[in-house]
């Protein structure tokens, strides 16, 4: 891979793991609404992040429907997200925080994220962790309701970046055929949630301060 001064970031799976957290937010959003017996689990969810929110409320919902479905995963978020605002421990993996920031502070890169979450989700990443001062842009399915692939493309033609000059970095088969559809180099974090063969990978972030 030649050197890129644009990368792109995925986030569940690839900057930090939050799904044992999630679970028991998740979990007690259910008991509450009291609408489905359902409940999750890491491992559940582990299959599941990465995939557009509404596609996750089809598959793990899949006694209720329509309206009511997408209440329940409403109220999933919404205790998500006080649940992850309150949590004490780092969710990050492995030397995130400090290669994020050399990569921006000694390297010059850009840094930009592009996931399939919920509206106010990777506003709250940067919040909880202090990094969103390296980050040049985001943008989300929540926002915009497109394709992951189609979502990379809107925010690569927004910042004019040329295709030569970034890489998409994510841990599932869907982040890398999104990275193809948006006809993007694609570089696998192998220590994340799915398994991608026949493509570049790292086996932890801070390799990206030598790509």
């Amino acid at each position: 891979m030649n050197p890129v001064k644009n990368i792109i970031l995925d986030v569940d799976g690839t900057l930090w793991n939050t799904t044992e957290v999630v679970a028991v937010a998740w979990n007690r959003a259910i008991q509450a609404d009291g609408r489905t017996e359902v409940t999750v689990d890491g491992a559940r969810l582990r299959t599941l992040f990465g995939k557009p929110m509404d596609v996750i409320g089809k598959e793990l919902f899949t006694e209720i429907s329509g309206k009511v479905r997408e209440e329940l995963l409403d109220s999933c978020c919404r205790y998500e997200q006080e649940a992850l605002y309150e949590e004490k421990e780092t969710l990050l993996y492995p030397n995130v925080s400090k290669t994020i920031q050399n990569l921006v502070q000694k390297q010059q890169k850009k840094l930009f994220i592009v996931s399939n979450c919920q509206t106010g989700y990777i506003e709250l990443f940067l919040e909880k962790n202090n990094l969103g001062s390296y980050i040049t842009d985001f943008e989300c399915f929540g926002n915009t309701g497109l394709s992951k692939g189609e979502n990379i493309s809107l925010l690569m033609g927004r910042n004019k970046i040329p295709v030569s000059e970034c890489v998409y970095v994510g841990d599932t088969a869907g982040d890398y055929e999104a990275a193809k559809e948006a006809g993007v180099p694609f570089l696998f974090a192998a220590y994340g949630f799915g398994s991608v063969t026949g493509t570049e990978q790292i086996q932890d972030f801070a390799e990206l301060l030598r790509k």
